[in-house]
This record gives structure tokens, C-alpha cells and sequence, in this order.
């Protein structure tokens, strides 16, 4: 190690306790504060000047530590959006007491289908596995090797598109 990549890990080291509580406050967990930690050091190790102040660069740590626990409560946010409203009704079994209901139904589930149908692979996939699989947005979008914003911005288009669609059909 050269003399500066060894003053930035003592450093580290010398505030690594104070940086997991600090992340710890703002994600409420000491498990990802942890894991938010050891990423900032990550960032901060491979540091390219040496005109920096020990204070500066441990404020720096402490930026890259806020800025990563903040990134992390917005993914949360954006994983837990969709899954604080009731689901759509056409993705829950419905119960058709007479035959006109059976095919009212059975028209509106045709209509999501071919919508879904229509849309790109991807999209398809993304839609399929977090309203049908389970999966958290950041499952479908590691699956899919895509942002967490990207697959939260395919589930909703395909959503808003066949919302739509059984809307026009209602009308």
C-alpha cells in the first residue's frame, strides 16, 4: 500500500464505528448501515490527492456515507410504492356469480392480457414478475440487469396502459 492509500484506511478505520451509527440513524438498521459503510470505503479508498486534510477527508467519508444511506431509502421508497395500494382487481381471483359477470370478466382479463401482450419483453417480464411472481422492484430489476427506476417505470407504464384500456372499454 502506498503511504496515502494507507492514511485514508487508518483513518477509515479510526471512524468506522461513528460512520456505522451515523448511517444507523438515518437508515434504522444496523445491518445496512454496515453494509452502506464498508461501500463508502470502497469509494473513499482509492483516493487520488494528497493536498487533502485529514478533516476534509473524513468529511468527505461522512458525504459518501449520507449520500449512499439516502440513495438506499429511496430505492426502498420507490420498491415500497406500488406495494402500499391494494392490487389492481384483475390480478386477484374473482368469483363470477352470474354468467354475465363470468364473461364481463373474462373480457376484461382478455383486454390486460393482449395490452400486456403488446408491450416490449422487458416490460412484460417486469410486470409479470413483480405483480405475479412476488419479486421486489430490485429483483426484477437485477434480473433484468436494469436501475430500480427503470423497472419501477416499466411496471407502472404497462399498469397505467392497461388501466386505461379497461377504462375505455367501461366507457
Amino acid at each position: 500500500m502506498t503511504l496515502e492509500a494507507d492514511n485514508r484506511h487508518s483513518l477509515y478505520l479510526a471512524h468506522r464505528s461513528a460512520l456505522v451509527d451515523y448511517a444507523a440513524r438515518i437508515l434504522g438498521s444496523r445491518e445496512a448501515a454496515e453494509d452502506i459503510v464498508q461501500e463508502a470505503y470502497l469509494r473513499f479508498a482509492p483516493g487520488r490527492t494528497t493536498t487533502e486534510s485529514a478533516r476534509q477527508k473524513v468529511a468527505y467519508l461522512y458525504r459518501i456515507v449520507r449520500n449512499l444511506s439516502f440513495d438506499v431509502l429511496k430505492r426502498r421508497r420507490i420498491e415500497h410504492r406500488g406495494h402500499a395500494e391494494d392490487p389492481p382487481f384483475w390480478t386477484m381471483p374473482q368469483s363470477a356469480e352470474t354468467p354475465e359477470q363470468a364473461v364481463m370478466f373474462c373480457d376484461e382479463v382478455r383486454i390486460a392480457a393482449s395490452v400486456l401482450a403488446s408491450l416490449p419483453n422487458e416490460i412484460q417480464v417486469a410486470v409479470e414478475m413483480y405483480r405475479f411472481g412476488g419479486y421486489t422492484l430490485e429483483g426484477v430489476a437485477d434480473h433484468l440487469g436494469i436501475s430500480v427506476a427503470t423497472a419501477h417505470r416499466h411496471v407502472r407504464t404497462a399498469m397505467v396502459k392497461i388501466a386505461t384500456a379497461l377504462d375505455r372499454k367501461n366507457s
